[in-house]
Order: C-alpha cells, then structure tokens, then sequence
C-alpha cells in the first residue's frame, strides 16, 4: 500500500479548525500529516502555502499554538513538523524535541536546513527517538545521494523538481528513484506538484506521495464554508490515497 502524507497549516482559518481537518485527513486515507509551522518567508513553498503561512501569523499564530493542537492531533494521527528553521533556532531545537515527545509529534521536516548543518541537531533528536526527514533532489550527484541516504530516517522526501512547491512540473523520476535504492530501503515518497492529476505518474516507483498544496487551494477557498472545505479535502485526500494504490 503506498503512503499519503498530507501538509496542512496550522492555525489558518483557526486553530480548532486544524484539529478537526487534521483528524478528518486521518480517516480519510492519509497516514502522515505534516503540520506546518506559519513562516513569513517560506522560501521553499509556491504562493498558495505562502498566502496560508501570511494568513495564519495574521491571525496571530504562535508557536505555543504549534504544541496546543499537536497534543490533539498527534495521539490520532501520525504526525510531523513541517518548518523553516529559524523557529527552531529561535526557540532551540531541544524545546521543539521536548514539546514534540510530550505531543506525540514523530519529527521535523526542515527545508532550509542543509544537511550538513542539521547534523548536530540530528544527533540530538535521536537522542528524543525523533527523526529529521532528508530531501533529495534530481539535480543530486550520485555521491551527494549517497551520502543524504546513508542515515535516512521514516523516509526520504524526494523533491520532484529544482523549484518550489505546487508548481506541477512534470519529469521522470524513476531513475533518481532507482539510485536511492542502490543505497538504502527507507521508503521514498515524492513531493511538489502532486495533486490529483499529477499523483498516480509521481508515485511510479516511489512508496508515496506527498500533497500541500492542493489541499491548501481549498483550504483558502473563500466561497467554502468550513464545514465544506474539510468535507472537499478529505474527499481529495480520499481520491489521491485511491489513484495512488490502483
């Protein structure tokens, strides 16, 4: 059965509102939830996640927040932090390794930290039994690979292109696929662009895809109430985990 992990932001439109998208993308077929800490310079996402981060710090998120929903979601669903790292600096990676283990959060997803740099932080989240997901990318040389895949935990985030996220380009990724696997059997899943059309061709010889955006679309959908953008989500997350296993 190939995985779903699905992106959400947290505390856009309300931060009760994320728990209850949160535990719907659960019984909807989704098997990891990236929750995403609001950032104002998410330099790795497209401007739909961007507008989402700009909308949920307006509205006054906080990083206490973070902790507050993720003890009501994490106990239910598998559940990972998706941010930039400058929260984790700020506040310092052993506060987020201790609030995560108190919440039940599995990990961190952090873009903009180079894996040579996170590797000091790495060694302290195993101390937590907490894993910090690798991304790979295309544009990776075959010894880069080797080296990203070497310690990899949950899985490996392969980036679909060199871009950022919900853009939707399109390229084989079956042989950069084919070369993780010559290193490693932590599970691969594909990120950005993936959305219903796109998800069956990204999955071809990955154990999963990963989807933000185009929950987020209707997650800013102001035509929507809030009660049918969950019930929208959740069918599209019902669609993606269906096309994805057939």
């Amino acid at each position: 059965m190939k995985k779903l992990v699905a992106y959400i932001t947290t505390g856009y439109p309300a931060l009760d509102f994320t728990v209850d998208l949160a535990l719907a993308l659960g019984e909807s077929g989704v098997d990891t939830l990236e929750l995403g800490i609001p950032f104002s310079d998410p330099v790795a996402d497209g401007p739909v996640i961007e507008k989402a981060n700009l909308l949920s710090l307006q509205n006054g998120f906080k990083i206490d927040h973070l902790f507050a929903v993720s003890r009501q979601i994490a106990p239910r669903i598998d559940t990972l932090w998706m941010g930039y790292f400058n929260p984790f600096y700020h506040k310092g990676m052993e506060l987020f390794a201790r609030e995560a283990v108190h919440c039940g959060v599995k990990g961190f997803i952090i873009p903009d930290l180079p894996h040579e740099e996170a590797q000091p932080y790495k060694q302290l989240l195993q101390e937590y039994n907490l894993n910090l997901i690798e991304f790979i990318a295309p544009t990776d040389s075959p010894e880069r690979i080797a080296l990203l895949t070497k310690d990899a935990q949950k899985f490996i985030y392969l980036v679909a292109y060199a871009g950022i996220t919900g853009m939707g380009q399109s390229e084989s990724l079956e042989p950069i696929i084919s070369q993780i696997r010559q290193h490693t059997t932590t599970p691969v899943y594909v990120g950005f662009g993936v959305d219903e059309k796109s998800a069956k061709d990204k999955v071809r010889g990955a154990d999963g895809v990963i989807v933000g955006s185009a929950f987020i679309k209707v997650l800013l959908d102001d035509a929507l109430s809030g009660t049918s953008k969950i019930a929208k989500i959740a069918a599209l997350a019902r669609e993606i985990k269906e096309k994805i296993n057939t």
